[in-house]
């Protein structure tokens, strides 16, 4: 899973929540809105039925202005204010009526005295947080203003949206809180497999992650206990070995018949060289030469990888630019090429190897047999090629553990009779 999986799926279920949350708020509010203007919009039968009133009883203007009055209704008679509100108002609802009359109310104006049917329009405007009733008719208009009516104001709904809302955040606020000690174990864990050993998981908490840090804490401690279990005993095994192979020479020089003392110093050589590559495998694999690289010329890594080989320095043709560096444990990754080198030699007829650079990749190349198996084959250790043929012993395994510890590979082509060992990224 890409890094941040956790953060970003809690961060998409936010966004969907509140975005649905948001949704049915505004959708709930153009419900509330229309119900409110439905409701205040009957307002306007009062008007029609005193006006209908006046007009059936013949009442005065004085009278039909008290009638409304009474309702709180008042004609807007200021030419300003009446523009303002026709220009600039929001029409909430209009509707369309047919009605009877002998006279149509104009303030400051004649009455029409005809019966006659006509259209009238009854719309319901908002302005300046005032609700105003415009009749038109006849060609004619006249606007009221109801001082009772306010506009909708959804501050309940608006409490709650924030209400609901601010759980929300709360929630996610809290939620992160809880991943906090899962980033820091995660960072501890990573610290560990860097290869810092005394990292501690222990936390307190009865939670989830607690309970999986303790349990880490614990599986720490015994991985711990182990790699030290096995340290030890490899280097009690290196000692122990190592006081017989001193005893074995020195009583390998009292030996009269010389070929008798040059194959036991070859045996003892061949197992001091054996004890020396498990302490390498030991080191390696612990981890701890991460803390020791650094940055050297290639060239000299290759000198000294030579000198370490104790061979003849025409036998290696090294054909590396001098100015080529690389950040490695040097004492590690010289060890490699020198088992390179041994090997090129040991398996080539004429006993010469050449290294050289491709691009970023170091070349081992030497005339010989293509292999018969898969490099992955060879790189384990102790492994033979022909059953007549000398073992490869430790010598592949252990470069292919120092490239790994340098985040490289060992690759292999043969071309043209050559055989190529590539270390490569």
């Amino acid at each position: 899973m890409r890094r941040h999986g956790v953060l970003l799926t809690v961060l998409f279920a936010l966004s969907v929540t509140l975005l649905s949350v948001s949704y049915t708020f505004w959708e709930l509010y153009k419900l509330n809105k229309t119900q409110y203007i439905d409701s205040i919009y009957t307002k306007h039968t009062v008007i029609l039925q005193l006006y209908r009133e006046h007009i059936q009883k013949r009442t005065s203007p004085a009278m039909f202005e008290a009638n409304l009055a009474i309702n709180k209704f008042r004609f807007v008679n200021e030419r300003a204010e009446h523009q303002a509100v026709i220009r600039f108002g929001e029409v909430l609802k209009s509707e369309s009526y047919q009605t009877s009359s002998k006279q149509f109310l104009i303030p400051n104006q004649l009455y029409i005295n005809r019966i006659n049917r006509e259209d009238v329009v009854v719309s319901m405007i908002e302005y300046k947080r005032d609700i105003f009733f415009l009749i038109k008719g006849d060609g004619k208009e006249a606007l009221l203003i109801d001082e009772r009516l306010k506009p909708y104001t959804p501050w309940n709904l608006f409490t709650a949206y924030l209400s609901i809302l601010s759980i929300i955040v709360i929630s996610f606020i809290l939620i992160l809180q809880r991943l906090r000690p899962l980033r820091r174990l995660q960072t501890k864990i990573a610290r560990y497999g860097a290869g810092n050993m005394e990292v501690g998981f222990k936390m307190r908490g009865e939670d989830e992650i607690a309970l999986i840090s303790n349990e880490l804490e614990a599986t720490r401690l015994k991985i711990n206990a182990l790699i030290e279990s096995r340290t030890l005993f490899l280097r009690n095994i290196m000692h122990e070995l190592k006081t017989p192979i001193t005893k074995g020479r020195i009583a390998s020089q009292m030996l009269t018949d010389s070929k008798q003392q040059q194959r036991f110093n070859g045996i003892f050589e061949r197992m001091e060289v054996l004890i020396s590559e498990f302490a390498l495998i030991e080191e390696v694999t612990s981890g701890s030469q991460v803390e020791e690289a650094s940055e050297y010329r290639l060239i000299d890594v290759i000198d000294g990888a030579i000198d370490m080989a104790m061979v003849e320095r025409e036998a290696v043709d090294v054909a590396v630019d001098a100015g080529v560096k690389v950040e490695v444990d040097f004492r590690l990754y010289a060890t490699a090429i020198k088992n390179m080198i041994d090997n090129a030699i040991k398996y080539s007829p004429d006993g010469k190897v050449r290294i050289y650079m491709k691009g970023n990749e170091i070349y081992f190349e030497n005339r010989g047999e293509k292999l018969q198996h898969p490099l992955a084959y060879y790189v384990e250790p102790f492994t033979k090629d022909q059953p007549s043929k000398n073992s490869f012993g430790l010598g592949l395994y252990l470069v292919d553990s120092i490239l790994k510890s340098h985040a490289q590979v060992l690759a292999y082509e043969y071309v043209d009779g050559n055989s190529c060992f590539i270390f490569t990224q």
